[in-house]
């Protein structure tokens, strides 16, 4: 008789291998015992699984025939997840791009390619994508590398990367060896990853942290398949973000108990050009509420759009901004960190959307961000008042640019900070009355301040905004009398 007890409190078990067990407990909710080759049962924390009368190849073939088909449309489909049309899609492609991406030995799919359509958003022309439906699979083929000629389980098997993306054999040591728990637990990972189509040929797979079995998958049970909006992500941090705010839209994150998700980013590797989906990053990104909260704004701010081309065919655009706040988020840092770098490599992004998010800075940086805006406003009035005695309308791209170029010169900390002292006082405004030490403290902390103050100083002046519109769209800005700005900023000075 055959006896496994799979725990995912197992000291021995990695991320990848509880989500596994989740997947496998999953899979059983939905399957039929009568008759069943097996006997099973699933607790908050393990699951067991017994036979004695088959071998251990046919005891699996019979769990993996069981939870996954492939469709008559060509889908990869598992019961237990209870896929619509475009989750069908989403799923298929998702695995199909991570565990299966290799054509020879792991899949395979019909050579003429079909047209799917898919809603985005409701009076939106639909996207068009092509398909080429799936034929057959590792999952839905004899598995047999696991056994011996009897039929029993190996000591050791042998694992690549259909069984853990971005997997590769050691050049040493050679392949994985896994134990036949760690081995079945794999089989069922794919039911309790989220995918994701990166782009530049690129993609992510989401594996979440589950603490308990019964709870996650009843909470799964009510988890409608991911859309094609939400498997079109702009980067890997999106992905792990949109995949625990999922969670959490549709239920407790915390009675599903998920504490956090890694994301594995895949793509190509300048070492290797024979795999386009080889490990590139990864990620592990906790559960909190204000780090999602502050996504969920991001993701309302710059939302993808359909699009579409002269000859009317339809696709989505992904946000230039979006992956940029994203992978600060999750990596820690302020979710404008990095926007000097931002603005040398994206001479366009939505200005509007930004301006919007300047709404989520905290107290110590709104106070820096509303001196630099003070000190542009100041500088404006100069600039309009020139352009009027000259008799010429004002360039605001132009001399916006002039000033920013001037902050985006100094590679130092020492020559930032003079920089922008001398921005502060000589443009100076009622903004600046009483701040100079918390702006001292920005400049002369540490070398991780300063540059997030150079940051923050580019994205209030590239977000500006006047009183009575935008000023960089051409509207005209509000003149402060002297009296509002005259003798401010003297205690920067001093300080």
């Amino acid at each position: 008789m055959s006896e496994f007890t799979l725990s995912i409190f197992d000291p021995n078990t990695l991320l990848p291998h509880r989500a596994g067990i989740a997947g496998l407990a999953l899979a059983l909710s939905v399957m039929p015992r009568e008759d069943a080759p097996l006997t099973w049962e699933v607790t908050d924390d393990e699951v067991k699984l017994a036979w004695d009368k088959v071998s251990d190849r046919d005891a699996v073939t019979w769990l993996v025939q069981q939870t996954y088909q492939v469709t008559a449309d060509g889908y990869l489909d598992v019961p237990a997840l209870k896929l619509d049309n475009q989750g069908h899609y989403t799923f298929t492609e998702g695995v199909l791009s991570t565990f299966l991406q290799h054509n020879s030995k792991q899949r395979s799919r019909d050579s003429n390619a079909v047209a799917k359509t898919f809603q985005i958003d409701e009076g939106q022309p639909e996207i068009r994508v092509e398909f080429r439906s799936l034929l057959s699979c590792y999952y839905t083929e004899d598995i047999k590398e696991a056994f011996n000629t009897k039929g029993a389980f190996k000591k050791e098997i042998s694992l690549k990367g259909h069984h853990l993306p971005g997997l590769i054999e050691c050049f040493v040591n050679g392949a994985y060896q896994e134990s036949s728990t760690g081995f079945l637990a794999l089989l069922f990972l794919p039911l309790a990853c989220g995918y994701y189509k990166l782009p530049n040929l690129r993609s992510a797979v989401v594996i979440p942290e589950v603490q308990n079995l019964k709870q996650w998958v009843k909470h799964k049970q009510d988890f409608p398949g991911r859309t094609y909006r939400d498997f079109r992500s702009s980067g890997a941090g999106e992905s792990a973000l949109n995949f625990l705010w999922r969670e959490q839209t549709l239920g407790d994150i915390g009675l599903a108990q998920v504490d956090y998700c890694e994301v594995y980013q895949l793509g190509k590797q300048t070492w290797d050009d024979n795999q386009n989906y080889l490990k590139q990053a990864v990620y592990r990104v906790q559960v909190d509420e204000d780090l999602l909260a502050l996504y969920r704004s991001a993701k309302v701010l710059f939302p993808p759009q359909v699009k579409k081309t002269d000859k009317g065919e339809t696709w989505l655009a992904i946000s230039k901004v979006l992956p940029w706040i994203c992978d600060n988020l999750v990596t820690g840092n302020a979710w404008y960190g990095g926007f000097y770098e931002f603005c040398k490599r994206n001479g366009f992004y939505e200005r509007k959307g930004l301006v919007k998010m300047t709404e989520y800075l905290n107290t110590r940086e709104q106070v820096l961000f509303d001196a630099v805006q003070g000190a542009f406003s100041a500088y404006l009035r100069g600039q309009i008042l020139q352009a009027e005695k000259q008799g010429r309308p004002l360039d605001y791209g132009q001399v916006t640019d002039k000033l920013l170029n001037r902050l985006k010169r100094p590679s130092t900390q020492r020559d930032f900070a003079q920089t922008l002292v001398d921005v502060l006082t000589q443009y100076r405004s009622k903004e600046m009355r009483a701040v100079g030490p918390q702006i001292y403290h920005w400049l002369h902390h540490d070398e991780a301040n300063w540059r997030q103050a150079r940051d923050l100083v580019l994205l209030a002046i590239a977000t500006y905004t006047s009183k009575k519109g935008d000023a960089l769209d051409g509207a005209k800005v509000p003149l402060e009398t002297s009296s509002e700005s005259e003798s401010y900023g003297d205690d920067l000075l001093a300080s």
